[in-house]
């Protein structure tokens, strides 16, 4: 790995039966260009695919990657077939090729930890996000490995996570008439599904409706206007079949979501209530186990979306991170 990429250690790592998380990888001479960056990770592909599968995450620091061309000519080296972002609540628009925004709500909201679209019946395996700005203080990306977490609970709260284990989760979630740019899940019915067309979706079975059917989404069109979306049940508690251990699959965003707490926003499969308090307090085993690492401009951060949550802390600075998200 010398002549290719430097791994590098920083205070904010952790370390699980010896292994970093994430690890962390620096340019050589050999890679300090974006064309000398593209190529290296085209050629040293196996390896990076193996230190991604044994970290869960991988932080690429200090390599010329200035823009958002610069970070879309990075997705593409390592050429993962792209997943598009259908059914999910993030608001977001493409910048350019496989590049979006990551979330564009006001930097000062929080986002509660997430894997990303665990709401829909599919999932993007791997994502990319990118650091173009990087805020004075605050609005880290924090992580944290899903096994880790299955492993507090279950051994805090065994007959919970047994429940969900057996029943998943029924999403129910709310969609406005028009983005809601506020929210870090302010996207509308209309962005979401790409339509305008509501009048004939009962009736006649609309674009609307048929492309939420395709994703396993039923739709119930609000009397005071928008769509109230059910999702599920959904797995929650996976089984890794590549690291042969289970995984904690819960979307805990929507359990943070001010004034609509967690009975009205998700319930077992079975349709009985989540106890509040448990939720809570997986909150705060998130908080403990997680690694918020500090942006500088320049860094691209992969994650393996099935091994790893994701969340947003709130900053007052300028911010700004791009997303790409692959199958």
């Amino acid at each position: 790995m010398a002549d290719h990429f430097l791994e590098i250690e920083i205070p904010q790592q952790r370390n699980y039966n010896s292994i970093p998380f994430p690890s962390v990888l620096s340019p050589n001479p050999k890679t300090r260009t974006i064309s000398q960056l593209t190529e290296t990770i085209k050629t040293q592909k196996p390896f990076l695919d193996t230190l991604l599968h044994d970290t869960g995450a991988v932080l690429f620091r200090g390599f010329d990657v200035k823009t958002a061309e610069d970070f879309n000519n990075v997705v593409e080296a390592f050429g993962y077939e792209e997943f598009l972002y259908v059914g999910g609540r993030a608001p977001r628009t493409n910048v350019v090729g496989r590049v979006y925004t990551a979330n564009e709500s006001p930097p000062d909201q929080k986002i509660g930890f997430h894997h990303e679209l665990a709401q829909a019946p599919e999932s993007p395996f791997k994502l990319f996000f990118f650091c173009e700005v990087a805020p004075t203080s605050g609005g880290e990306t924090p992580i944290v490995l899903s096994h880790i977490v299955y492993e507090r609970m279950i051994q805090k709260y065994p007959e919970f996570v047994e429940k969900l284990e057996k029943h998943g989760l029924i999403y129910s979630l709310f969609y406005g008439e028009d983005d809601d740019l506020s929210s870090p899940t302010g996207r509308s019915w209309k962005s979401t599904f790409s339509t305008e067309d509501k009048s004939v979706a009962e009736e006649r079975k609309s674009d609307v409706s048929n492309r939420a059917a395709k994703l396993g989404i039923k739709l119930e069109w609000m009397e005071e206007g928008g769509a109230k979306r059910i999702t599920g049940p959904l797995q929650t508690i996976r089984y890794d079949k590549s690291r042969q251990r289970k995984i904690w699959f819960a979307n805990m965003v929507n359990w943070e979501v001010a004034g609509n707490g967690p009975v009205k926003m998700i319930t077992f499969g079975d349709g009985t209530p989540l106890p509040a308090d448990i939720c809570y307090e997986c909150l705060k085993i998130l908080e403990e186990e997680c690694v918020a690492i500090p942006w500088q401009e320049g860094d691209f951060l992969l994650i393996d979306n099935q091994a790893v949550l994701h969340s947003r802390r709130p900053t007052n600075s300028p911010r700004r991170v791009l997303a790409s998200l692959c199958k």
